[in-house]
């Protein structure tokens, strides 16, 4: 697992209001096996690829 420092995505998929939102930045809190995880609309984190996501900043 590899902590990340605000890496910020932008998503960019169809949006499921339970779980993400099209448009809406997240915050990339690690990455695993080369997925995001990211504190979804749940209010949990989850695993998502990151071919959904635009890389908006990266410190």
């Amino acid at each position: 697992m590899e902590i990340t420092n605000n890496i910020i995505a932008k998503y960019l998929g169809k949006t499921d209001p339970i779980s993400l939102i099209n448009g809406k930045l997240y915050e990339v809190i690690s990455i695993e096996r080369d997925w995001f995880r990211i504190i979804d609309e749940t209010g949990e984190d989850y695993l998502y690829p990151p071919e959904l996501f635009e890389i908006v900043r990266k410190r």
